[in-house]
């Protein structure tokens, strides 16, 4: 792999830091914050800082960058023009608080292996609506940003909501095609919203993230048809293998679909959009960016920078049932529908909705490759925001079901403190 080597504080010019010496301030939070600077963690686990010396790939492609590499880089993808340009997501006036509860007891849980295990770069759990346990792995700290990959999935789909709430989506029964026109005589000709947000839309597409000819590789370096956007150019050209509605098959193409489509109905940047509609009213704390494609619009299906607390946030949101100050963003009911299975995945009871993970317990999870999620237990008024760097892209060789036993620990923590 071609690479350039950067040592040292050098490194920095790219690498948004090398030293990390002072304490943040809780308050800090309490007035609106532009994007975050490195500062030490709130509480740092035996997890290693990234090596003073970095080998920077030009490859785009992150799937296959070195661990090391990617302990660094995940902090700044948006300052990486060679990966991606980017678009601020920006904050408002004021900030919603995350003040301290009484730290969570997690009994037996071993929570320094857990996070070594895991090459984790935070934790964030909030009980209702306080912080109960609060852990910094890789050098990050509360205020430094780390990329979303997949999780920025469970944010496009509730950009959809909020375009209906808003009258430029009229039905989730709509064809795709009636939005993004550029698609008309493909194979996603027939194919619905609601098809496409639950990954039914039967069009084919190989999500192998260890693949270099999977289509999620391949398009990472696809040239767009003249005049069309680069996800459009891709996607059109791909043959149906199932009827629409028939077959699930994850696919990140079709959330980037996804929000091509927001981006037409409501005629502005999902970035801006999601800054509008949630970032700044429900009071998030630090300006977050979104990866862009190359022909400009936002990697719907992948890649917000933002910080720990403010995904933990994202997913308090979920909990108002879309209400913020008494205007609603989504239309009532939006997150119940959106986290009800459309497929099950397992005997366990775990499936997809609209581009949400669902679990058993009416549990439901954001999540992204090497380890990134955001998981919302409601009937606890639970949120736990999780950042890592996983040796492999999906975490099948244990790292997913590791991740899930420190849910199960956090929920019995919860379960003894309110003596059920």
């Amino acid at each position: 792999m071609k690479s350039q080597i950067f040592t040292g504080c050098i490194a920095a010019v790219l690498l948004s830091g090398c030293a990390h010496s002072a304490m943040p301030d809780a308050s800090a939070e309490t007035s609106v914050a532009p994007a975050p600077q490195p500062t030490t963690a709130v509480a740092q686990a035996p997890v290693a800082a990234p090596s003073q010396q970095m080998a920077i790939p030009a490859d785009r492609n992150v799937l296959f960058w070195p661990q090391d590499v990617r302990a660094v880089a995940f902090r700044m993808m948006d300052q990486m023009p060679q990966v991606a340009q980017s678009r601020a997501i920006d904050t408002g006036t004021s900030v919603l608080p995350l003040p301290d509860g009484e730290p969570l007891d997690l009994g037996d849980f071993e929570l320094d292996a857990f996070m070594q295990s895991q090459s984790s770069a935070g934790i964030v759990v909030v009980h209702d609506g306080e912080i109960v346990l609060e852990r910094y792995g890789l050098g990050m700290t509360a205020t430094d940003r780390w990329t979303s990959f997949s999780v920025a999935k469970s944010l496009t789909s509730t950009l959809v909501g909020a375009a209906i709430q808003d009258g430029h989506i009229e039905s989730l029964d709509d064809p795709v095609t009636r939005y993004i026109e550029d698609l008309q005589g493909s194979a996603y000709d027939d194919v619905s919203i609601r098809q496409l947000l639950t990954m039914s839309s039967g069009v084919r597409w190989n999500e192998n993230y260890g693949d270099p000819n999977s289509d999620v590789a391949q398009f990472a370096n696809h040239q767009a048809e003249d005049g069309l956007d680069v996800t459009v150019s891709y996607m059109r050209n791909l043959p149906r293998a199932n009827e629409p509605g028939t077959n699930w098959r994850y696919s990140t193409g079709e959330t980037n679909l996804v929000g091509v489509l927001v981006s037409e109905a409501v005629g502005m940047p999902l970035a801006d959009y999601l800054s509008m509609k949630v970032w700044q009213p429900f009071g998030m704390a630090y300006e977050a960016s979104w990866l862009l494609g190359d022909t400009g619009h936002e990697i719907a299906g992948c890649c917000i920078q933002a910080t720990t607390r403010d995904m933990a946030r994202f997913g308090m949101f979920t909990l108002t049932d879309g209400m913020i100050d008494g205007d609603r963003i989504v239309p009532e009911g939006w997150f119940s529908e959106a986290t009800d299975p459309a497929f099950q995945l397992s005997a366990r009871g775990d499936g997809y909705g609209y581009q949400w993970w669902t679990h058993p317990g009416d549990t439901y999870a954001a999540q992204g490759i090497f380890g990134q999620g955001i998981f919302i237990d409601p009937s606890r008024d639970l949120v736990i925001a999780t950042n890592a760097n996983w040796p492999d892209a999906t975490g099948n060789g244990g790292k997913g079901a590791e991740r899930f036993a420190f849910y199960s620990a956090v929920q019995a923590a919860v379960d003894a403190r309110m003596g059920d």
